[in-house]
């Protein structure tokens, strides 16, 4: 099976009203956490955590997207990052089992009910003409 990614900006802001928490930008903090978690996780060998410079929803921290090969891609923003690391994960379970990456609201961790910021369809099938 392809593997399946976590991208995680690195630059958010703790908050919009605080860049910085313990001299750590709140997307990098969400980051190493997610990464230490990551370490006793069921599905670590199937999942990136990609630690990426922006995703380009500063007005929106702390921002995750979630991505595969034949899936779409989900992005959110909104996170906490002193709290969001184990739903971050718990998501990333529902979206490794679904066939097309999308879950529904209801079913996702509260915290990721809200804050959905794009739903990026899966790159079309290439045809490739043998000649």
């Amino acid at each position: 099976m392809s593997k399946h990614t976590v991208f995680v900006c690195k630059s958010c802001f703790f908050s919009l009203e605080r860049r910085d928490y313990l001299g750590q930008r709140g997307g990098k903090y969400l980051c190493v956490r997610l990464q230490n978690l990551a370490q006793d996780w069921q599905l670590k060998n199937d999942f990136f955590i990609q630690e990426v410079e922006c995703l380009s929803a500063c007005n929106r921290p702390c921002v995750v997207a979630f991505a595969a090969p034949k899936k779409t891609t989900l992005m959110f923003g909104d996170l906490p990052p002193l709290n969001s690391a184990s739903v971050v994960l718990k998501f990333a379970e529902q979206y490794f089992e679904s066939y097309d990456g999308l879950i529904k609201r209801q079913d996702r961790p509260e915290v990721l009910q809200k804050g959905i910021l794009a739903r990026i369809p899966p790159l079309p099938a290439l045809s490739i003409a043998t000649q």
